[in-house]
C-alpha cells in the first residue's frame, strides 16, 4: 500500500501517499544532523561546569543524548503540525491514520518509542518494522496510530474558481486565523476541501450532514466573533475556513 485512504461516513473518500522507508531514512538524516549540532553546542555548554563539578557535565552530557531526540522530535510535530525540519525538506508530514487531527497523546508516545525504534543503533527495529508495515509505520507509528505521509509540490488544487466572488469574513481576524492554520491538521484540511469540490456527488442530507459536522469541528477549536460568523452557513463557513488553509498568504480584505 503506498497510499492512505479515507472514507467518511458520508460517502467522502481522500487520499494521502504515504511516506516509503527510503524518503524517511532522507528525513531522519537531516534531523539527526541537527541534532548532532545541538548536541555538540550542550556538550560544549557543559564542559563549562566541568571545573565546578565533574559529575554535573557528565550527566547533563547523557541527559542530552535522550531528552534531546525526544524533545526536538515532539516540539516540531505538535508546533509544527506534524513536520520536524527533515520532514519540512522532504515535504513530508505526521498524521492521524483514521483522518483526524493529530493529538497531544500521539506526538508524546510515538516521540517516547524513538528509544525503542533505534534499537539497536540506527533505527535498525524501526526500519524493519516500517519495511514490513502496509502503512511503512515504524513501532512508535503503530502505538500512537500515525501514518507518514508525503506533500507533493504543486498538488495544491486551484480554488480560484470554487472561491471565486465569497467574501471572508474570518480574515478580518487575522490572529484567530492563524490560531485555526495552527490547529487544524492536513487530514482535516484535505477533508473539508473534498468535501467542497464533491459536494454534488454526495446526496442531499448526506452533504448537509457532513457539513454540519466539519463546521462544528472547526467552530470548536476557535472562537470566532458572533458578529463575524452568525449568519453563516455551514457550506460557506467551511469555504471560509478552506480559504484560510490554502491561500494563508491572501490580504485580509480578499
Amino acid at each position: 500500500m503506498d497510499t492512505l485512504r479515507i472514507r467518511t461516513p458520508e460517502g467522502v473518500e481522500f487520499a494521502l501517499p504515504l511516506a516509503g522507508p527510503v524518503v524517511r531514512l532522507m528525513a531522519w538524516l537531516v534531523d539527526f544532523l541537527v541534532l548532532l549540532a545541538a548536541v555538540v553546542v550542550v556538550t560544549f555548554g557543559a564542559e563549562l561546569f566541568r571545573l565546578i563539578s565533574p559529575e554535573l557535565a557528565t550527566s547533563i552530557n547523557l541527559l542530552s543524548l535522550f531528552l534531546l531526540p525526544t524533545a526536538y522530535g515532539f516540539l516540531f510535530e505538535w508546533y509544527g503540525r506534524g513536520r520536524t525540519l527533515g520532514k519540512r525538506l522532504f515535504g513530508l508530514r505526521v498524521v492521524d491514520a483514521r483522518g483526524l487531527k493529530l493529538t497531544f497523546g500521539q506526538v508524546v508516545l510515538r516521540n517516547l518509542l524513538r528509544a525503542v525504534d533505534f534499537l539497536p543503533a540506527f533505527y535498525f527495529v524501526g526500519g524493519i518494522t516500517s519495511v514490513l508495515s502496509p502503512r511503512c509505520q515504524r513501532l512508535g507509528d503503530i502505538a500512537a496510530g500515525t501514518v507518514v505521509v508525503r506533500q507533493r509540490p504543486g498538488a495544491e488544487p486551484d480554488l480560484r474558481q470554487l472561491l471565486a466572488g465569497k467574501f471572508n469574513s474570518l480574515r478580518t481576524q487575522p490572529h484567530l486565523a492563524a490560531r485555526l492554520r495552527q490547529r487544524l491538521g492536513a487530514a482535516e484540511a484535505s477533508l473539508a476541501l473534498q468535501a467542497l469540490l464533491r459536494r454534488d456527488e454526495l446526496e442531499p442530507n448526506a452533504r448537509l450532514e457532513l457539513y454540519r459536522d466539519l463546521a462544528d469541528r472547526f467552530r470548536a477549536e476557535v472562537a470566532f466573533p458572533p458578529e463575524i460568523v452568525d449568519g453563516l452557513s455551514d457550506e460557506h463557513y467551511i469555504r471560509n475556513v478552506v480559504d484560510i488553509l490554502y491561500h494563508t498568504k491572501r490580504e485580509a480584505t480578499a
